[in-house]
């Protein structure tokens, strides 16, 4: 399926403000970016490089005033997820080097602390892809999918006390799950297109069956429409902008994932 993703950030800047942001979807196994189209309200000197995930980062030094970054691109990914039930657990001694570090626990994602909870979780299931399945249908299950409350990150400890969170949260507590099972897992964050309400996503992948699988606890069914923007090890790896200094934060964004036909490509 095709998709046209844009994205709108509007700032107002109080003094120089240096920015990073990750707002470029890269073409790779499951998408293909085939027109993009990059924006920045007035014009400041950007440098692009590819941070050690490979996602694509740009950086600059805003200057007092407003400040609008403008994304919009035509892609085309799968309508359907990629599902392999019974997919083998992944032997640690035969993992990428690449994959290790998604082994490990994280700011938001501490893992060590989830292995007795994930254990009743999991038992009975095959070791690998049917885990990780049970691992979301219980992250579903005891976590109340919240997208309109406060967006602040939280790690996925909290997460599980308060028994609800948005997107994120929901992804790093399955992350956390699945790690503590010696199941690589990783944050990513993007599109989706029908969601409700209309915002950035994020889900997360698990490795398993010698490659990645998506897996998303805020929705029931799998189905496609995902644009992968950034992966990481969880939230703090994966912003959208990171901004250096006093506080600045986009006073409006704007998010729409539309639907092309054969002609608007």
């Amino acid at each position: 399926m095709w998709l046209r993703t844009s994205c709108e950030l509007n700032f107002v800047i109080q003094q120089p403000t240096p920015f990073v942001f990750m707002l470029r979807p890269r073409s790779g196994a499951q998408q293909w970016v085939a027109r993009e189209e990059y924006a920045i309200t007035p014009h400041f000197q950007a440098e692009e490089y590819t941070d050690i995930y490979g996602n694509l980062c740009q950086r600059l030094i805003a200057e007092p005033g407003n400040l609008t970054v403008r994304t919009s691109a035509d892609i085309m990914t799968s309508a359907k997820l990629d599902e392999s039930p019974g997919a083998p657990f992944t032997l640690i001694q035969h993992l990428p080097e690449q994959v290790l570090m998604y082994l490990l626990p994280s700011r938001y994602c501490e893992s060590d602390r989830f292995h007795e909870m994930t254990m009743p979780a999991v038992e009975g299931q095959l070791a690998g892809y049917d885990q990780v399945a049970a691992i979301v249908n219980w992250v579903r299950n005891n976590i109340s999918y919240s997208p309109s409350q406060e967006n602040w990150p939280i790690s996925a400890t909290e997460v599980n006390q308060n028994g609800q969170g948005v997107c994120r949260d929901l992804a790093h507590v399955a992350i956390a799950m699945c790690r503590s099972i010696s199941i690589p897992a990783r944050l990513v964050v993007g599109y989706l297109h029908q969601l409700q309400p209309m915002d950035l996503h994020a889900w997360f992948e698990a490795y398993v069956g010698g490659r990645w699988y998506s897996f998303d606890p805020t929705q029931a069914q799998l189905k496609g429409g995902y644009v992968a923007v950034g992966f990481g090890r969880d939230a703090a790896d994966v912003a959208i902008y990171n901004q250096f200094g006093p506080e600045t934060f986009a006073h409006s964004q704007k998010i729409t994932v539309k639907l092309l036909n054969n002609n608007d490509h």
